[in-house]
């Protein structure tokens, strides 16, 4: 449980940390001042001042932020000769969305790496063809020569591109016989046997275990195109989940229950750690991404929300009113704070019911 909790800081600590450096290094490269760079949300435990910018430790970790001199102020700071351009406001629009995408950018970045990483060392691939992993001794598989790494390629003359192809029809001729046909080393081979009508729990009419997984490593020059076209293709799905849970909600229907908060995603990081380091990056990647594709959405007081402002201003030819803006950021943090607790308190009614 403590490694777990453990487990679980480091990696939030390294997304908040990768996301905020986005933000604070192209803030800086443009030439915009630094005001706090802070780990968590305040109250704030600790902070120390090196140079002009605080760097601060929060007591709510669940996120961070990087504090920019003008950002929610234009109006209501003094600004000497020579130091305006220093404020987030006095910017031009392609900067400021430059600095408030910045955070997104880094976090799908850090998700194809770790990707590539993974992609190089070995991921499991849908193959298009079923192979044979287990073989229950005695069974009718057992009993008809079938072999472990043999590949079904066909049944009653059908061809089995996919589990489903192979359960369904054993399943609908069980006490009959069935004609498999199996690539094994290359050679075609000709197997007869009878699926049985009862069976043990988790064995099947057939007694084996199928897949159409296969392991398969990528080199370092192809992994990260792969890696990238799977993230894109992750943040499309993400993208329709968080539109049918929106929808939903909308409804006044459950979110449902892959919603999951801090607390959630805690007990996932401890399921993760069961399969070994490479299934924790995995999660890791999949974390990276979600903050990415979340932080981009036009939701008041995050990346998105933000940027959205900016977006408004070039449409309408002039700016939000400051203060009207600070307040939208303020009480959707509140919101997204709300709703943290909500689906907190959901994730621990879901723990302590088993689920």
């Amino acid at each position: 449980m403590l490694l777990t909790a453990l487990i679980f800081f480091i990696i939030l600590s390294i997304l908040v940390l990768v996301h905020e450096l986005g933000h604070y290094t192209v803030a800086r490269f443009i030439g915009v001042h630094v005001e706090e760079f802070g780990f968590g949300l305040p109250p704030r435990i600790w902070g120390k001042k090196i140079g002009r910018t605080i760097y601060s430790l929060n007591w709510l970790p669940i996120g961070g932020f990087v504090k920019l001199a003008g950002e929610d102020q234009e109006g209501l700071v003094k600004v000497k000769d020579g130091k305006l351009k220093e404020y987030f406001f006095a910017r031009s629009k392609k900067e400021r969305a430059a600095i408030l995408i910045a955070g997104v950018v880094m976090n799908f970045v850090l998700a194809v790496g770790i990707t590539t990483y993974l992609l190089t060392q070995g991921i499991f691939e849908q193959v298009g063809r079923v192979h044979i992993e287990k073989i229950v001794a005695g069974s009718p598989a057992d009993k008809a020569g079938l072999k472990e790494a043999d590949i079904v390629t066909a049944i009653e003359g059908k061809t089995v591109a996919e589990p489903k192809d192979l359960i369904e029809t054993t399943r609908a001729k069980t006490g009959e016989k069935v004609t498999l046909t199996v690539d094994r080393k290359g050679e075609s081979l000709t197997i007869v046997l009878v699926p049985r009508k009862e069976f043990p729990e988790g064995e099947g009419p057939m007694g084996v275990s199928i897949s159409d997984l296969e392991e398969k490593k990528y080199s370092w020059s192809q992994a990260p195109g792969k890696a990238l076209v799977m993230n894109l293709e992750r943040g499309r799905d993400m993208l329709v989940a968080i539109g049918s849970m929106v929808w939903r909600v909308v409804q006044f229907q459950s979110p449902g229950a892959d919603v999951a908060g801090p607390i959630g995603i805690a007990q996932v990081t401890g399921q993760a750690m069961k399969f070994g380091m490479k299934a924790v990056l995995e999660f890791m990647s999949i974390l990276s991404l979600n903050l990415a594709v979340l932080n981009i959405l036009p939701i008041p007081a995050l990346d998105g929300g933000r940027l959205l402002f900016v977006f408004l201003e070039k449409i309408f030819g002039r700016r939000v009113k400051p203060a009207f803006e600070q307040s939208t950021h303020q009480i959707g943090m509140i919101i997204l704070l709300v709703l943290i607790a909500l689906i907190s308190i959901n994730d621990i009614l879901r723990l302590t019911r088993g689920g």
